[in-house]
């Protein structure tokens, strides 16, 4: 069912901007006709999930500690894609770069918002599967680790919170969703 948009956007101000998001404040009328303020965070990328399958069926992650978390975190293979670039080929690079995994087949397993009750941010997620293992090409910024291990025991680590990345999260749960009997 489609709905009409009850919020009205007086203006919008621009507040904080990098490279990778912009913070503006945008002065609105709320749906119950009081005015208020709305905090949006805009991402100029698309998130890209990739969950690398092999033909064991296991699946790799990636480990790393997460600077706004300050924790450590166990992800699949995750970058941005600009707009304008098609997110198969973001997908690929950063397989590449994390993993120095390359995949023979791709399937777009699904997108989500993340959060979307202040960001704009989506993400798409893939299936990788035929690997092929080379070397990996980190940027100088990661410092990752790599978890090779069986899918069913990282739905469970999904499912125990000891993997709380939604993006991980989502894709294993779509995942898990297709290929249950």
């Amino acid at each position: 069912m489609h709905q009409t948009n009850p919020w009205k956007t007086k203006n919008k101000h621009t507040v904080y901007d990098n490279p990778w998001i912009s913070v503006r404040e945008d002065q609105v009328i709320q749906p119950n006709g009081s005015p208020g303020i709305y905090g949006v965070v805009h991402f100029k990328n698309k998130a890209i999930g990739i969950l690398p399958i092999d033909h064991d069926g296991y699946i790799y992650l990636v480990g790393q500690f997460r600077y706004p978390l300050d924790e450590y975190s166990w992800e699949i293979p995750e970058g941005g894609c600009p707009d304008g670039e098609d997110p198969i080929v973001a997908a690929k690079r950063e397989l590449l770069e994390e993993t120095g995994l390359s995949a023979g087949q791709w399937k777009e397993l699904g997108r989500a918002h993340l959060s979307n009750s202040v960001s704009d941010e989506e993400a798409i997620f893939f299936l990788a599967t035929d690997l092929v293992q080379g070397e990996a090409e980190p940027e100088e910024t990661e410092e990752l680790a790599h978890k090779r291990l069986p899918f069913a025991e990282a739905l469970d680590m999904v499912m125990r919170g000891e993997i709380t990345d939604s993006v991980t999260v989502i894709a294993i749960l779509y995942y898990a969703h297709l290929t249950r009997s």
